[in-house]
């Protein structure tokens, strides 16, 4: 007798409101990783605008960081996708909800994160390589870093994403 009732107990009920949660994670991924994006595109070209008023030949060399926070942008809408494919109408459990929303969260908080780290580190690492040009390697290990902090949420994202369970009616 108790061994019919564990596959019972296992099971997700079929929640209206579970697309709601799995769409919330479309949303963070989406929003929260173009947030860090724009943020550390914003403080990165103020530190390239200061940069090129004193030394215009060190623009370009110095744009990385402006790209890789873009790519954090990349990232949340990736996911987005994702989750917007798996979301289904029927047959789509809490816990797919729940996996969905904690996917985007994932890597919508670590793009937030790394767009943070990217900003500050390439402000003060473009305005440093102007004055020391030697600095320039140092910068660039830096940012892949910072640019790792995202990359992670991106795979732990992707994980969860595929995370599924059936429901029961």
């Amino acid at each position: 007798q108790h061994k019919k009732m564990i596959p019972v107990l296992l099971a997700f009920e079929c929640s209206k409101t579970a697309s709601f949660f799995g769409f919330g994670g479309v949303a963070a991924a989406m929003i929260l990783a173009n947030l860090g994006a724009a943020y550390g595109t914003a403080k990165s070209g103020v530190g390239i605008a200061s940069l090129g008023t004193l030394k215009p030949e060190l623009v370009m060399k110095n744009i990385i960081p402006v790209v890789m926070a873009g790519v954090l942008g990349i990232y949340g809408l990736i996911v987005a996708v994702i989750i917007t494919q798996n979301v289904a109408k029927k047959d789509y459990s809490a816990y797919n909800g729940y996996a969905h929303l904690t996917a985007g969260l994932c890597c919508g908080l670590s793009g937030l994160a790394a767009g943070l780290a990217i900003g500050i580190v390439g402000d003060a690492g473009v305005r440093a390589v102007g004055q020391r040009e030697e600095l320039f390697v140092g910068l660039i290990l830096i940012l892949i870093f910072a640019e790792a902090l995202g990359l992670y949420g991106l795979i732990v994202a992707l994980i969860l994403s595929q995370a599924s369970e059936s429901c029961i009616e």
